[in-house]
């Protein structure tokens, strides 16, 4: 794969943070996600698209209408590393993270691990 096949799979996949609608989330983790792909940051880890749906309905509680950007994104060898910030509804910077994937052998995501400072 491509770097940029990477990086339309993780811009993928972050979309799906951003929209609210549950059948949209599902249509972009089939374009972008296993359905076996694990989910880790400091704050929990959930393995598949149900346990990864619910996280993203109690983040979206937390932060409503919250998305992330992607402000740098590097990849090879099955494995990206991406820098993004956190944005408000209003667009507003809340905060900063780095974020680790791996892909399958059809260039989907199987774990995304984020990293950020937590309150």
């Amino acid at each position: 794969m491509y770097m940029s096949d990477y990086r339309t799979t993780w811009e993928t996949y972050v979309a799906s943070w951003k929209t609210p609608s549950v059948e949209q989330k599902r249509a972009l983790y089939q374009q972008a996600l296993s359905p076996e792909c694990v989910y880790t940051d400091s704050l929990t880890q959930v393995a598949g698209w149900d346990e990864l749906l619910a996280y993203m309905q109690e983040f979206h509680e937390q932060v409503p209408g919250g998305y992330f950007v992607t402000v740098e994104f590097m990849a090879h060898h099955d494995r990206s590393l991406a820098r993004w910030e956190l944005r408000g509804a209003d667009g507003a910077h809340l905060g900063n993270g780095t974020s680790y994937g791996e892909y399958d052998a059809h260039g989907k995501l199987v774990a995304m691990n984020g990293f950020f400072a937590t309150p």
